[in-house]
């Protein structure tokens, strides 16, 4: 029995798995999941404990996505007061390893449990539907944050890894994003990817345009924003043509979505294929499917017919980090027997 875990700064989910294989295919079955405010706990061991007491379950082997950088095998969460360490969580557990992964890293585990119907195509590509294709893939996710993977093709199999592409300089296209440029570094110091692609990214956006354009701020729209999440409020009165601004805002998010998810497909040269992961993704398909994601995607000059070909789908399912834990987990238990 696996216990799989994806710690996030305001929930963290928890399941145990059984594992099925068959030659190198590994099949996954959900026994039980539960939900956890992470703020209302000391640490993740305390849930992971309170999970397992709960449940009886005896468990040979343990893994947890986290949102933030992991080095060996330890991580301070990025938006919890949490040491996160997986030789200690394996003393608490019992158990032969407590893994520590990337979030990102453990959503790029999960593509390969996924089937067709946890997928909306963005450009098909030259690639069949899932992770079948050979060569290199990638994973990136707007969310809270702005989370970035690769998946190495090793000429057998994907092998995923973390990275922190999202923390690296926000690169402008045009006069505009310049100016956005300078607008970010004046507020922050340092603008990176995520300060424009993430929900308060999509806020960043948002407030520039109101900033730079006399009465682009509807009294309405403010007020919503100052009770609620600013993202879920500009996202929702967008697609529901309720204000310019907003539609404007989200537009541009797209527009942003796609020219970093085409770096990153050739930083990594991810002709396997591109996938959209986080929480905004799924809520925003229309814009997505719209055509400036992949307008922008492409838009690589002398690079253009590369990125055609390569498929980019986003991840409907929210358990993707969740399945790709437990899958790290069976994967690690078949090549080191821990």
């Amino acid at each position: 029995m696996i216990l799989a875990g994806d710690v996030g700064g305001t929930k963290t989910n928890l399941a145990f798995f059984e594992v099925t294989r068959s030659g190198e295919q590994i099949g996954l079955t959900s026994v039980v999941e539960q939900t956890y405010a992470s703020r209302e706990h000391a640490s993740l061991d305390e849930i992971a404990l309170r999970f397992i007491a709960a449940h009886k379950l005896a468990i040979s082997i343990a893994c947890f996505g986290v949102a933030g950088p992991v080095q060996n095998g330890r991580s301070h969460a990025t938006n919890l007061p949490w040491l996160i360490d997986g030789q200690r969580l394996a003393t608490e557990l019992k158990v032969g390893a407590a893994l520590v992964i990337n979030d990102l890293e453990a959503t790029a585990f999960g593509v390969a449990a996924l089937g067709a119907n946890d997928f909306a195509v963005l450009n098909p590509g030259a690639a069949g539907v899932g992770i079948a294709a050979e060569g290199n893939a990638a994973v990136i996710a707007a969310g809270t944050g702005l989370g970035e993977a690769g998946l190495y093709w090793d000429g057998r199999h994907h092998r995923p890894f973390a990275c922190e592409g999202g923390h690296a300089d926000f690169a402008p296209r045009d006069r505009r994003e310049i100016d956005l440029l300078a607008w970010l570094i004046e507020r922050f110091g340092h603008a990176s990817w995520e300060r424009v692609l993430s929900g308060p990214g999509l806020h960043n956006l948002y407030k520039f345009l109101c900033d730079t354009k006399p009465g682009a701020e509807s009294a309405d729209v403010a007020a919503e924003i100052a009770r609620g999440d600013p993202a879920a409020v500009i996202s929702q009165a967008a697609q529901a043509d309720r204000c310019p601004t907003c539609k404007e805002a989200l537009d541009w998010f797209v527009s942003l979505y796609g020219a970093e998810a085409g770096n990153l497909a050739l930083t990594i040269m991810a002709t396997g294929g591109v996938y959209i992961g986080g929480g905004i993704a799924p809520k925003n398909l229309g814009p997505l499917k719209r055509g400036d994601f992949v307008k922008s995607f492409t838009a690589k000059g002398r690079l253009r017919e590369i990125l055609e070909q390569i498929p980019v789908r986003v991840i409907l399912t929210p358990k993707a980090a969740l399945l790709g834990a437990a899958r790290c987990a069976a994967i690690h238990q078949a090549e080191h027997g821990a």
